[in-house]
């Protein structure tokens, strides 16, 4: 029997059958040949959502067959890749052409089509997320067709599959704008919690992408400025690059989160003496440089969008509920912005966020905290991101969400038969 688990280990499955197409062609041919026999279907990418969003039941698609550039037209600033092509891959790829995509997020194993398909996003910028960033795509429906949407063809459909959740067929490729590779210059700098959140606004308006992270039980921010120079880049050395993102930020932090796993008791102090060795440090990159970075401490995360307004008083809030708790929390809280975008279940749709993170390492019980943190969040009116940790169902889900029933409209003419359907988009989505 085949088993697909996730990257966090948190959500498994047992499809009955899975197999690698390489054409679009090969998906259609095997979605009809799974609706024939009353299975669904799904083409989970690397597994780097937390929820079960990407669980294949019946019939699996491995993307691997699905990989690369298919074409790029400079003269629209578009490329059309395979939806089973890792981030990490695209960003090479464009370059190579001497392009990039505008923004990103900070983790690049997940593939195309699951990036978008989960609403990825990155900080500022005139976008933030990905699917913002999507031109166009073609995806296979439920009855085995293959459709195209652009803003002029089948545009309802482009609106509501920029961030489909899976929810209305496989998609193959996808097309993004892009611009001329550019250099993105990185400024890192401690601040104290009350320094920080006084400055919050002006940092957000006097850079092209801004965030910070808070250390939980301490007053230490992490702050992170990346702008757009015309200077040549100037990145780290191999050296300082292994030492301070390879060492530091991951075998060293395993290493504080394993000590913390142990005596919980020291978490606040281990905090504060991680605040405290920070130090600025600046560079310059291509984009995809900047904007990611490695990631080998398996990690829980939940993350939540607020409106950008009400979005330092719910960080607020989060803070007090901690210290008012009995939670050892060993991982930053991660804090980003975004402008509003006009994908129709994005986080973003409609309405300036900001974005709260927040992790565990995969030993640590993320049940109460996260659970704590939400309640303050739905306060706020904040959607969970789809592809994080969450409980929240389609009835609550849907006031949050304009366009929720010309979603569900599209969905119902492109899989009325739920062939693309599992338990998480059974319990987000409805029946």
């Amino acid at each position: 029997m085949t088993t697909w688990t996730n990257w966090s280990g948190l959500a498994s499955s047992h499809p009955a059958q899975a197999i690698t197409p390489r054409s679009a062609e090969e998906v259609a041919d095997a979605v009809v040949a799974a609706r024939s026999q009353h299975l669904t279907v799904k083409m989970p990418g690397t597994g780097h959502s937390f929820t079960g969003i990407a669980c294949p039941e019946g019939l699996q698609l491995r993307p691997d067959g699905l990989t690369g550039i298919v074409s790029v037209d400079r003269e629209a600033m578009t490329v059309t890749a395979l939806a089973g092509t890792p981030l990490h891959v695209l960003n090479a790829g464009l370059e190579t052409l001497g392009l990039s995509l505008h923004n990103m997020g900070d983790i690049a194993q997940q593939t195309l089509a699951g990036a978008i398909s989960t609403g990825t996003h990155g900080t500022g910028g005139l976008v933030a997320s990905l699917s913002a960033q999507v031109a166009g795509l073609e995806l296979v429906t439920g009855d085995g067709s293959l459709l195209r949407a652009t803003e002029a063809e089948n545009p309802d459909v482009l609106a509501a599959a920029r961030v489909a959740l899976g929810a209305l067929g496989i998609i193959t490729t996808v097309t993004l704008r892009v611009e001329p590779l550019f250099i993105l210059e990185a400024h890192e700098a401690p601040m104290s919690w009350d320094e920080a959140l006084a400055a919050f606004d002006q940092l957000v308006q006097d850079n092209h992408h801004f965030e910070m992270y808070w250390f939980p039980h301490t007053d230490r921010m992490l702050t992170k400025r990346d702008n757009r120079t015309v200077d040549e880049a100037e990145p780290l050395s191999r050296t300082r690059a292994w030492v301070d993102d390879e060492l530091l930020s991951n075998t060293v932090f395993g290493w504080v989160n394993a000590l913390g796993n142990r005596v919980p008791a020291l978490i606040p102090r281990l905090n504060e003496l991680s605040g405290r060795a920070l130090s600025a440090r600046s560079f310059s990159d291509v984009p995809h440089k900047v904007f990611t970075t490695p990631r080998r401490v398996v990690f829980r995360e939940m993350e939540y969008a607020v409106p950008r307004e009400a979005g330092l008083q719910a960080l607020r809030d989060v803070r007090a509920r901690i210290e008012a708790s009995g939670w050892r929390i060993s991982f930053p809280v991660e804090i980003r912005v975004a402008p509003a975008d006009d994908a129709w279940l994005s986080t973003a749709s409609g309405r300036e966020s900001m974005y709260l993170a927040f992790h565990v390492n995969r030993r640590t019980d993320h049940t109460a905290y996260f659970a704590g943190v939400e309640e303050v969040l739905k306060g706020y009116d904040g959607r969970p991101h789809w592809g994080k940790l969450h409980t929240r169902t389609a009835a609550d889900l849907a006031p949050a969400y304009p366009h929720w029933d010309e979603f569900r409209e599209v969905r119902d003419r492109l899989d009325p038969d739920r062939v693309f359907a599992n338990a998480y988009l059974r319990r987000v989505l409805g029946a």
